[in-house]
């Protein structure tokens, strides 16, 4: 028989940012083990439930006892329960006896090996209720390893919040057991003040409708956070809502009947930039700011309220009262911090240490300096002006705001210096040297911002690695791989024309002598091993990224059109042919070389044989032609041009034995061959493509 399996675990207030995770971790986990059982189909549906204060999962079609299933148990070998006499042997009698089984009921089978011995029966299947508790302890345990957890009362049991109530329902019976100190049953709560305290539920499948008409919970994460969205939507009117997907689910998971309404505030704080505003807005009060269709902040915004009442007006005003005392703190700040100039500042950062052995702020500070006019010198930019939004870029660390709401650095940097009169330029580039600061975040948007971001990711990458504290398996402190995948998307998507080991030495070279270890090899290496990444997330192949990354290419910016050659070229009906000769020769001279052979430039005065006099020919006529395209950047036609040579590399391989006897003739073939090879491997090892 199957009905529907109703787990719910009653709780206090439960972490809001981690409660979606921690729903969703509980429900997977459980239906798994459920699954793999036989206590629930593996295609069936099931819902996932979480509010604040409970954590549940209703599993269709869960059956009462899961099925009956075979059991083999191999024993001896047929050599050796035998002996030599045909009788069993002690081993044999011994497996037989714990298996209950007769000797003469035994089987034989090939276990892939030998063939053995071997019992089968069928064993019964358990009821639900033999072990549904341990299930759902060792799927909260699973769910929850990455919160800490508490103790409550004089309980050994340990949860990420207390436990006050166990629901274990299958269709309209209760599943006895106890989970972190709690018997089943089938009480649950409604809302804390809307609806009835304690629910009966009769069957599983009443549990989210009686919650909702009779508890004023909506018990469904997603049902919740989609009414959410939508009142929210109504609410705003014409104006959009400055909030991103964090703030929602963080918003779903602090309401169980989710009411929303609006407030204003006044229109001086407006005054304040917005950023500072719509943070304190969204971080301190989870509150969902409006703007206008320009993105300019208004003065209206959305609070989702845990109560739905006839008249909010005491809600709203609240939480406008509230919200008043938040701005009014962000504009004394501001007000503040205005009254000293960022370059006032300056001196003050030799007083906030970077790390114990790279210095302070200040010493970092001159470092990027110098780095950022080296690289706009290499770009043709305004060297001043890159110096002199590196020389201010962390001066707005000492400021009350940044100090209070340290995720606005940078972009405080960039309001005070239009306030201390700086050129626009400079300005942006303090804000946008921080950038990216996550994935898919936008890049600085002009080339001093670009230079200055730069600086700050390389300075940091090459002083950690240079005091060895780069990243150890999935451990990254410092955001190391954040800020090396940072200059990759900087030298790709903006087109930087910088060598990547040039960046790399003039990052080491403004340190101190003595400070930090030679480390570029590691630097540049593990920047590319980000560019790795950064390229199969683009849609390349393991093959394609690995034939351009294993050349080491000099130029980021140059990668993804030679990955685009490579993949014209791996559509021509001659690259299947033409890679696999590449892999075959990159064999031949590996060989060759490791017996000591020498080979230079192949001379037309040694050829002999027609099949190498034709490939040589080819190969200089092709070359001819795809040299300037390479000078000029065009990567595909380059590689387009050496689709002729399929039919005399064939022909060569066909006809002409490298290594033959006579050393002048064998080191001219091995000559002609690394000819071939490097010049069909300017762009890309074209043999990856035949792995």
């Amino acid at each position: 028989m199957t009905s529907s399996l109703l787990v719910e675990l009653l709780t206090e207030e439960l972490p809001p940012k981690a409660l979606r995770h921690l729903g969703y971790a509980f429900a997977d986990a459980l239906v798994a083990d459920l699954r793999a059982d036989g206590f629930a189909p593996a295609d069936g549906a099931f819902t996932v439930y979480a509010t604040p204060r409970r954590l549940g999962v209703l599993v269709r079609d869960a059956a009462a006892k899961s099925p009956d299933r075979p059991d083999l148990a191999k024993g001896p070998s047929v050599k050796a329960g035998l002996g030599a006499d045909g009788k069993p042997t002690g081993a044999l009698l011994g497996f037989a006896k714990k298996r209950g089984v007769p000797v003469e009921k035994l089987e034989r089978i090939h276990d892939g090996k030998q063939e053995v011995f071997a019992s089968r029966e069928v064993v019964a299947g358990s009821p639900l209720e033999t072990n549904l508790d341990l299930k759902v302890a060792d799927a909260l345990r699973k769910a929850s390893n990455h919160l800490r957890a508490m103790r409550w009362g004089d309980h050994d049991e340990a949860f990420v919040r207390p436990v006050h109530g166990l629901v274990m329902l299958h269709g309209d019976r209760v599943v006895p057991g106890k989970v972190l100190g709690q018997e089943s049953g089938r009480g649950t709560r409604g809302h804390r003040f809307m609806g009835r305290s304690t629910i009966e539920i009769p069957r599983a499948d009443d549990y989210e409708g009686l919650l909702e008409r009779e508890g004023k919970v909506i018990v469904n994460f997603e049902l919740r956070a989609r009414k959410i969205r939508e009142d929210l939507a109504a609410a705003a009117g014409g104006a959009s809502i400055a909030a991103d997907d964090a703030l929602y689910d963080e918003v779903t998971a602090l309401v169980e009947w989710p009411a929303v309404y609006e407030g204003h505030f006044e229109k001086a704080f407006l005054e304040v930039p917005q950023e500072c505003l719509m943070l304190t807005m969204r971080q301190n009060q989870k509150y969902f700011p409006l703007v206008d269709g320009q993105g300019k902040l208004l003065n209206r915004f959305l609070i989702v309220s845990n109560m739905a009442v006839a008249h909010p007006h005491q809600i709203v005003r609240g939480n406008e009262r509230v919200l008043r005392a938040r701005l009014a703190d962000a504009k004394f700040f501001y007000d503040q911090d205005r009254r000293a100039s960022l370059e006032s500042r300056l001196p003050g950062l030799a007083n906030v240490v970077f790390h114990n052995k790279l210095g302070s702020q200040l010493e970092r500070v001159a470092r990027i300096e110098q780095l950022a006019g080296l690289i706009a010198l290499k770009l043709g930019a305004d060297e001043t002006l890159a110096r002199r939004a590196a020389h201010l870029c962390k001066t707005d660390l000492l400021t009350g705001m940044v100090g209070e709401f340290p995720e606005l650095q940078g972009i405080m940097g960039m309001h005070y210096a239009r306030h201390d009169g700086e050129p626009e330029i400079v300005a942006a580039a303090i804000e946008a040297h921080y950038h990216p600061r996550f994935a898919g975040d936008a890049l600085p948007e002009d080339r001093i911002g670009a230079c200055v971001a730069l600086a700050d990711k390389l300075d940091t990458l090459v002083g950690l690695f240079g005091i060895g504290q780069q990243p150890t398996g999935d451990k990254d402190p410092f955001g190391l791989r954040r800020q090396a995948l940072g200059v990759v998307r900087i030298l790709v998507e903006q087109g930087l024309p910088l060598p990547l080991s040039d960046l790399a030495a003039a990052a080491f070279a403004v340190y101190p002598l003595g400070v930090v270890g030679d480390a570029r090899a590691e630097v540049e290496a593990f920047i590319l091993e980000r560019l790795r990444g950064y390229l199969r997330d683009a849609g390349y192949s393991a093959n394609e990224v690995e034939s351009v990354l294993c050349m080491r290419p000099v130029r980021l910016d140059l990668v993804p059109q030679q990955l685009a050659a490579v993949r014209a070229f791996a559509d021509l009906p001659e690259a299947e042919s033409l890679a696999a000769a590449n892999k075959r020769v990159a064999n031949i001279l590996k060989q060759a070389a490791a017996k000591g052979e020498s080979f230079q430039n192949a001379e037309a005065k040694m050829l002999k044989e027609p099949g190498e006099r034709a490939l040589f020919d080819a190969l200089r006529t092709a070359s001819l032609q795809a040299t300037p395209r390479f000078e000029r950047g065009d990567f595909t036609g380059y590689l387009k041009t050496f689709a002729v040579l399929k039919t005399p590399v064939d022909a060569f391989f066909d006809t002409v034995m490298v290594m033959v006897d006579d050393s002048a003739l064998r080191q001219n073939r091995l000559a002609l061959l690394a000819d071939l090879r490097q010049a069909m491997n300017r762009v890309a090892d074209l043999s990856k493509l035949a792995a």
